[in-house]
């Protein structure tokens, strides 16, 4: 599903206009990252919690030439399904 079908599917689902439902899901997004931004994790009880993983710096291989190299560590993203979710589409 891509982000216009969203749209769509929210502006039939709770009858309001194309251009109020973009704003709302604009508007949901950019609340998740501002909180992750923060550090903060997003629950959505029944749906899944949104949380921010730490990952530590490491060395890694360059597969083409063999050499080492050095991989930053980094943030990243990462959700985690509620268990309605999952059982919603066994």
């Amino acid at each position: 599903m891509t982000k216009a079908e969203l749209i769509d599917a929210v502006a039939a689902g709770a009858e309001i206009s194309k251009a109020a439902a973009a704003k709302a899901i604009d508007s949901f997004t950019g609340a998740i990252t501002k909180s992750l931004k923060k550090g903060k994790k997003v629950t959505l009880v029944g749906f899944g919690t949104f949380s921010v993983s730490k990952r530590k710096a490491r060395k890694g291989r360059n597969p083409r030439t063999g050499e080492t190299i050095k991989i930053a560590a980094s943030k990243n993203p990462k959700f985690s399904a509620g268990k309605a979710l999952k059982q919603a589409i066994k």
